[in-house]
This record gives C-alpha cells, sequence and structure tokens, in this order.
C-alpha cells in the first residue's frame, strides 16, 4: 500500500487567480458581453442637496421613443434598500436629501445617446436648508432625519469616570478630526441585470457580498429568494466600498431590465464612482483624560462621532467598531465612549477597510502622545504604563485570556527599527541649521476579528465542499475575491486539511443560486471565520469516509480521491457542510455593548519615519516598521502584501487624500485632482509577524486585512509632531495644513 505522503502546502504558494488575471481571462463585469439586445442605463440624480420633488421634466426637443424611464412610481415593491433602518429609498419619491440622490433612470441600445439624454431632463424642486457638518447636525440648525439627526448612539462605561477628576493630577482634553476617504479601487461599480417572467431576475455584478444584494433586491420586486440569483463578476478591488453600495446600483440596473424586458448593463464612469458612492465617515473626537503625573491613567471620557451622510446604510455597525475600539489596548479602570452617528446632506458614507477604528485610534494614539508632553514623560512610558496584560480588561470590560504582551511587542518593534538611536539621531539633528527635519513616531492598536459581539450569531454562516466527478474539491462560499487573495488562502486550508495538492481545490465565483450564505467578505472574518468552516468541513469530508471505511487514517492524495469516488457509487455525491456555532465563551450584551466584542484580537505596534521640508512644508514618510500579532500566517507572501498595501492607503488618508466639499458636493471626483500615494511615493516598509497565539481560526489564524489601516495614521502624525514639536490633531495634513500649525508654533 502506498504510505502517506504527507503532503505540506507551502506557506507562500502562488495566488489562484493569478494567471487568469495575468492574461486577461477575467471577466470582470465590463468585460462581460450579452446579445446584440443589450440596453445601457444611466442613473438621473438631483442637482441640490435637500427639497422636495415636485416634477420631473423631460425636454420635449429630445426624442424619448426608444427610451427605457424608470421612476419611483414603477418600482413594484418597497422603494427602500434593506440594509439595517428602511430610510434609503432606491429612487426619491419626495424627500431629496443630497447631491446625486437617485431620481430616475434611463436606458438605451445606444450608449452615447444616453450621455446626451442626461442633459436633456430638468426637475422642479422646492429646495430647503441643508446641512453639511457633524456640529450643525448635532446642534440640530436644521432637523433632516427624524427627531433628532441621529442614527445611532451607543454609550460604553467601565467603572465610574466622573469620580476621578479632582483625584487627578492632570485632566488633559483635545478635539482631533479626520476627513472623508475614497476608497479608489481601480474598477469602477457595476452591473449587469436579465428579467425573465419566469426565472425572476439574475443580476452579475461587482460585488462583496452577493447575500447582501439578494436580500435587498427580494423586497425591490417582492420576489422569493429563488426567483432572484447573484453572481458576482471579477472585482477590481473593493476595501469596503463594494459592500453596502452595490445593492444600490444592482437595484438601478434590476429595475430598468424588468421595465425593458432586455439585458441591462449599467457601469459607473470614475467621476460619477467618486460623486456618488459611499466613502469612509468623517470624524470629530474629544478625549478628557485624567492621569497621574508618574503616567497611569486613572479615566478616559471619549465623545466619538461620525458624518453618516443623508442614509443610515451601515453607519451603525461603524460606528460601534469605532467606539469599541476607541479607548485602545489600555487598561483603564474608568472609561466614558459616548459614540453617535449623525445625518447630514452629503452622499451616504459606508464601508471602508478598517470599519471606524482608523478615525478612533487616530484620535487616541495622537492623543496619548500629546498627554505625555502635556504631564513631560515620553509616549513609550506612557504606553508602557497603561498597556493591557493577559487577564486585563478592555472598554467593554472583555477580559483577554490570549497571551498579549505588549511591552514585548514594542521591545521587538523597537529593535526592528532602531527606534531608540533613531529618536537620539533626529533630536540632535533636529537642533542644528537646516530645513529638513526628521521625525520618528509610533501607534499601539489592535483590531476585532469577525462581526461585533452577536453578528456571527445572527449570520449564523454555511460553507460546503463536495467532491466533484473529475476529483476536485469544490469551495461552496458566498466569500468573495476582490483582490485581497481569499481564493487562494481557501485553497491552502482545503489542501492542507485534506492532505492533497492546492490544485485539487476549486474555488468558483459566488453564486446565490448555487453557494449558501457564509457571509459578507468583510471585518476581518473571511480567514478566522469563514476559513475555520472550511477546515471543518474538509474534516468532515474525511470523517464520513474513515466512518464508511472507504478511507483509512493515513491515506495519500490519491487515496482519498479513490475513496470519495467508491463513496459516491454506493451513497451519492461526497459533501460536507458546517455553520458556525458559538463556541460559548463568547458573552455579549447587545443594550449595554458590554462584554466579548470579538473572539480575539489582532496585535501592533507601528513605527513611521517621516522628513519634512520646512520650506515647501511638505512630508516623506522615509521608512515605516509594521509589526503584529496575528496568530498563525496562512500564506507569509499575500500577509505581507496586505500589510504593506494597508500601509499606503493609510499613509494616503493622513498626509495625501483630501476631499474638496462645496454645498455638500465632492469637487474633485477625479484622478487628476483626488491625490492619492503612488509606488513613488511609497517608503520601505518592514512587515514583522509575531504568532503567538493559535486559538480561533484554521490552525490559528487571525484577520489581518483591515489592521493595517488602523495604525500608520497616528504613527506617521506623532512623527510629524516629533519633529517639529507641533500639536497636529486633524487629518489629511497636507502642506497647507501643516504651515498652519508651524506657524501657531512661531507665534
Amino acid at each position: 500500500m502506498q504510505k502517506n505522503l504527507n503532503i505540506k502546502v507551502q506557506n507562500s504558494i502562488l495566488r489562484t487567480e493569478g494567471p487568469a488575471k495575468l492574461s486577461g481571462k477575467t471577466k470582470f463585469i465590463d468585460d462581460m458581453r450579452f446579445p446584440v439586445d443589450l440596453l445601457y442605463g444611466a442613473t438621473v440624480r438631483s442637482p441640490v442637496a435637500r427639497g422636495i420633488l415636485k416634477k420631473i421634466v423631460f425636454s420635449n426637443e429630445f426624442d424619448w421613443d426608444d427610451f427605457t424611464i424608470v421612476t419611483a412610481k414603477d418600482i413594484p415593491g418597497k422603494n427602500v434598500v434593506s440594509i439595517i433602518e428602511d430610510d434609503w429609498p432606491f429612487l426619491v419619491s419626495d424627500k431629496i436629501n443630497y447631491i446625486g440622490d437617485p431620481i430616475a433612470l434611463i436606458a438605451h441600445h445606444d450608449k452615447d445617446l444616453v450621455a446626451e439624454a442626461l442633459n436633456h431632463i430638468s426637475f422642479k424642486i422646492d429646495e430647503l436648508p441643508p446641512v453639511f457638518s457633524i456640529d450643525d447636525s448635532r446642534n440640530k440648525k436644521e432637523i433632516i432625519w427624524r427627531s433628532d439627526n441621529t442614527f445611532k448612539s451607543y454609550l460604553i462605561k467601565k467603572g465610574d469616570v466622573d469620580s476621578i477628576w479632582e483625584s487627578a493630577d492632570f485632566v488633559i482634553e483635545q478635539t482631533y478630526e479626520t476627513g472623508a476617504q475614497e476608497h479608489l479601487y481601480i474598477e469602477n461599480n457595476g452591473m449587469i441585470a436579465v428579467w425573465d417572467d419566469k426565472a425572476g431576475i439574475t443580476i452579475w455584478g461587482s460585488m462583496q457580498c452577493p447575500y447582501y444584494v439578494h436580500n435587498a433586491i427580494m423586497p425591490l420586486f417582492s420576489l422569493p429568494a429563488q426567483k432572484v440569483r447573484i453572481i458576482q463578476a471579477g472585482i477590481g478591488g473593493a476595501f469596503g466600498g463594494k459592500e453596502d453600495f452595490p445593492s444600490l446600483i444592482a437595484g438601478h440596473c434590476a429595475l430598468l431590465a424588468y421595465k425593458a424586458k432586455r439585458p441591462v448593463k449599467l457601469i459607473y464612469n470614475r467621476r460619477e464612482d467618486l460623486a456618488n458612492t459611499t466613502r469612509r465617515h468623517p470624524s470629530k473626537t474629544t478625549h478628557k483624560t485624567a492621569v497621574n503625573k508618574d503616567g497611569k491613567i486613572l479615566g478616559m471620557d471619549i465623545d466619538f462621532a461620525l458624518d453618516g451622510g443623508a442614509y443610515a446604510t451601515i453607519s451603525s455597525v461603524v460606528l460601534s467598531r469605532g467606539a469599541i475600539h476607541a479607548a485602545g489596548p489600555y487598561d483603564v479602570d474608568n472609561i466614558k465612549i459616548n459614540a453617535n452617528v449623525v445625518a447630514t446632506n452629503t452622499p451616504p458614507n459606508g464601508a471602508f477597510r478598517g470599519f471606524g477604528v482608523p478615525q478612533s485610534c487616530f484620535a487616541l494614539e495622537c492623543h496619548l502622545d500629546f498627554v505625555a508632553k502635556k504631564i513631560g514623560i515620553t509616549p513609550e512610558q506612557l504606553r508602557r504604563k497603561n498597556f493591557i496584560a493577559s487577564n486585563g480588561s478592555l472598554a467593554t470590560g472583555q477580559i483577554i485570556r490570549e497571551n498579549i504582551d505588549y511591552q514585548k511587542l514594542m521591545d521587538l518593534t523597537f529593535k526592528h527599527c532602531n527606534f531608540y538611536e533613531k529618536l537620539s539621531e533626529f533630536n540632535k539633528s533636529n537642533r542644528l541649521p537646516g530645513h529638513l527635519k526628521k521625525g520618528i513616531g509610533f501607534s499601539a492598536f489592535m483590531h476585532g476579528g469577525g462581526f461585533t459581539g452577536s453578528g456571527e450569531d445572527y449570520l449564523s454562516s454555511i460553507v460546503g465542499l463536495t467532491v466533484t466527478e473529475d476529483n476536485k474539491i469544490k469551495v461552496l462560499t458566498s466569500s468573495t475575491e476582490m483582490g485581497q487573495g481569499k481564493n487562494t488562502i481557501f485553497t491552502q486550508i482545503v489542501a492542507e486539511t485534506l492532505n492533497i495538492s492546492p490544485t485539487d481545490v476549486l474555488v468558483p465565483k459566488p453564486d446565490t443560486a448555487i453557494v449558501p450564505n457564509s457571509g459578507p467578505t468583510v471585518a476581518s472574518r473571511t480567514t478566522m471565520i469563514v476559513g475555520k468552516l472550511l477546515e471543518d468541513a474538509a474534516n468532515s469530508l474525511k470523517d464520513i469516509l474513515i466512518g464508511t471505511n472507504f478511507l483509512k487514517q493515513e491515506y495519500s492524495a490519491e487515496e482519498f480521491f479513490k475513496a470519495a469516488k467508491n463513496y459516491s457509487e454506493d451513497f451519492g455525491t461526497l459533501k460536507a457542510y458546517t455553520q458556525y456555532k458559538n463556541p460559548g465563551n463568547i458573552k455579549w450584551d447587545d443594550s449595554t455593548h458590554l462584554g466579548d466584542a470579538y473572539p480575539t484580537y489582532s496585535w501592533a505596534i507601528y513605527v513611521a519615519e517621516v522628513t519634512i521640508n520646512t520650506l515647501t512644508y511638505e512630508t516623506k514618510v522615509d521608512n515605516f516598521t509594521a509589526l503584529q500579532e496575528v496568530g498563525r500566517v496562512v500564506n507569509n507572501t499575500l500577509a505581507t502584501g496586505q500589510i504593506q498595501g494597508g500601509v499606503l492607503q493609510a499613509i494616503g488618508y493622513a498626509i495625501f487624500e483630501k476631499i474638496i466639499w462645496e454645498k455638500g458636493q465632492i469637487k474633485n471626483n477625479n484622478l487628476s485632482n483626488y491625490v492619492i500615494p503612488t509606488s513613488l511615493d511609497a517608503p520601505n516598509i518592514d512587515v514583522y509577524f509575531e504568532q503567538w497565539n493559535k486559538e480561533y481560526g484554521p490552525q490559528g489564524a487571525k484577520g489581518i486585512g483591515e489592521l493595517p489601516m488602523d495604525g500608520p495614521a497616528p504613527a506617521v502624525i506623532n512623527a510629524v509632531n516629533n519633529a517639529l514639536n507641533t500639536n497636529v490633531n486633524a487629518i489629511p495634513m497636507l502642506p497647507e495644513n501643516l504651515m498652519k500649525y508651524m506657524e501657531k508654533i512661531d507665534e
């Protein structure tokens, strides 16, 4: 008998979808071709930020005969995008809430004529005064959403923060702000829809969460689940921008196909995508901190506010994660976090990599440097005095049971980047004449893996594995490949568990008619949660074959597939499905927002080194060191790439990417004037992994996709403040912003 080959899947196998992408075989949504009767769709949008729609005017000077036109009155079901709150209409029926709010849809077989037609549609609107800022919304300058403009509020309390102010040696307060940020995925949003009177609606699209779209389309047409089919096309990047918004554009495309009874393609151009899709929530955070002279933090009072835009979308969930992380990886006895997300008359904001944590992490980590400066100790000393350790508790009261040693993480990170030597060198050189000043700064932070609290229980995700007739394992999940490497990771997990070659594993694109709902591809959950379910399903396949005596405990890949074939001859296709079950040790109270917010966290220390030109006020990030404890690293190459990409994206958030607003409308909605860092702006990024805790995901893998978006911005700004002795407390920090901070110092 052939011995067990003990196939060991290499940690960094090549991306499984790489060859198709490199060769151009991957079909993105705009690559898909349909019969000659395909129509091209477009969205007709509001020109005002707030008002009451009285009439849509289609010019008599234009020939509308061959056009399909859809307005709110044509919707056969519910005119609401089903996400969390039922406040986001597919099409405006009366109330307009932002410039770009969709009012009508048009389609025609001539794409150029569609573009021309948009110039021949106007509106009669009774304009109302809009609200554009967090402060104006919170102060109720105008009531634009329900009774108080507040989409959602949370109050997280640990201890009694109000009792400690008088006993503190220092009480330090400051406000921090972050701006909006565009995802700027390479591929714009797009959908294709086909209507069939018997089968229902089929939609292909660029999306992260096929079942989100599925759940939104059913009530739009009052259709049962089996008559709505959502198929993922190739995705050219997402970063959260294709989580919530695809439900809207899919609905628009489907409505046109429904009325025209012909296939419809609806693809945004870059300007439309930048102006009208969701983006990162702007934030305003005030920290009031009580601290003793030796650096022990007695209490944190945090007011955390987000700008949700015109509709609620998933802002409540973004707020929740940002609030839970707002006190960071510190064990403080007294904490109060008051968190609110409010409405403004700007395009709706939604999911973006980091999901609220980049905003609250920036405020906290910059504030701690500010506190250290005020009380006369180093930022390092302040952190070390307050770091959480094993058996310590976070802001929600969650006890950390895993091995966490931030003192060691800091030691390792500082050793990797020669922190002390560079700090001393920079401080000395900055006292000498010259217009180039160097600084070094760091941040300490964490990111929870999976949905918050009871979220994974609510999802109850399901995955499946089947053995095909040609000896392949087919992975059945709704998790999407959007450039992060999901296909490769799933391939590795299944291959390792079954002791087969990665070439024997197939990961098809999700199709809701075929795959079960394994939850959305968000929240750092794909590897940790869905990957673990796949590992369990693979073990179930083995158990079935061993339990039916078709396979022995030790086997080769060849023997496995022979056993599977023999099993199928007697019992039918070999398959296994697994569903998420709470492990029993996760306790969460939705009403108080207290308890075990996440089953586990990834922990990190990041260090940034910068050079500032004090003549031009330009900031350049020279070197970046990222060290994180993430459990098992499934694929080192992909994991390293995730960290490096996230760091560069977050550097853009800190010092490059500024949205210019004019009366609630984005004015720089083009690649020529919305500036992101390029490869020439990328610093040297050294990435290090520690793998201390392996209790949760497949062989102990935690989530890492969002982690590198959280910590770089405060590390960069802390480095700037270190170099210039400034107090930068808002991002993006462009040269003109830095000039103002430096002038304050000169004054």
